[in-house]
């Protein structure tokens, strides 16, 4: 589901990129999805140096894009959408972001939304650092999803990885007192590297002691059922901002 990954270079000194990159090409169904809901669901955002940045002044305002006060939950690497739609449909009091880089993605959440008439999502077509390091005000998020985030397997691709202490910062920070960053992984390995990370990180506290069990809102989707499949374990962390 999640293709965030952060390049070779490290976090500090340079503008972050937390994905590879891929075609945005939109055929078939995809193409209708977003010339009917683009304008309705998908965040305008002025960029700053790529079609995926965000500019370091812009803020979200949450109250004037869903017309309300709820409390939002940010995805990360949404994917095509399964999961966020399902919960947001589950939850219609609740508000709801998807951040994902690849417009084809966004396209089928898109779809998503139309098909189950929500109105309490939103995506934005963006990197996940600049989303949550600058665009969204510090403290106003409920959750945080990185679910399935790619694993980068090869020891020396290691660094990719999204969930890195520099992350978990960066998600801190966006994340009200009290919210909860939710992480799932079908290869320990990372899987152990998330706990490390969290575990480690001052502004998290862990409720579990360890692994967490499976969050009763994240639904079976077909890239988890991939994992499942081909005999890998499902881990669960849940990590409380202090």
């Amino acid at each position: 589901m999640n293709e965030q990954s952060v390049d070779d270079q490290p976090f500090q000194g340079r503008q972050i990129v937390s994905f590879v990159r891929r075609g945005s090409r939109l055929v078939g169904p995809r193409e209708t999805y977003w010339q009917e809901h683009a304008d309705d669901f998908v965040i305008d955002v002025p960029r700053e140096h790529s079609s995926t940045s965000v500019h370091p002044d812009f803020r979200f305002d949450a109250v004037a894009e869903y017309g309300r006060e709820a409390p939002l939950t940010i995805e990360i690497g949404s994917g095509l959408g399964e999961a966020i739609a399902a919960r947001a449909e589950q939850q219609p009091e609740r508000d709801f972001m998807a951040v994902e880089v690849y417009v084809p993605g966004v396209a089928g959440l898109l779809g998503r939304i139309g098909k189950a008439g929500l109105s309490n999502v939103r995506a934005v077509n963006a990197d996940a650092i600049d989303v949550l390091g600058s665009m969204i005000p510090a403290g106003t998020v409920d959750e945080v999803w990185t679910f399935f985030a790619d694993p980068w397997p090869k020891k020396r691709h290691h660094k990719r990885r999204l969930v890195q202490p520099e992350f978990a910062a960066i998600v801190a920070s966006a994340l009200r007192p009290g919210g909860t960053w939710r992480l799932a992984t079908d290869w320990q390995e990372y899987a152990e590297q998330m706990l490390e990370v969290t575990d480690a990180a001052a502004e998290f506290e862990n409720p579990h002691g360890g692994y967490a069990p499976r969050f009763e809102g994240r639904i079976l989707t077909s890239f988890e059922r991939k994992g499942m499949d081909a005999g890998r374990e499902i881990f669960d962390i849940e990590a409380r901002r202090r």
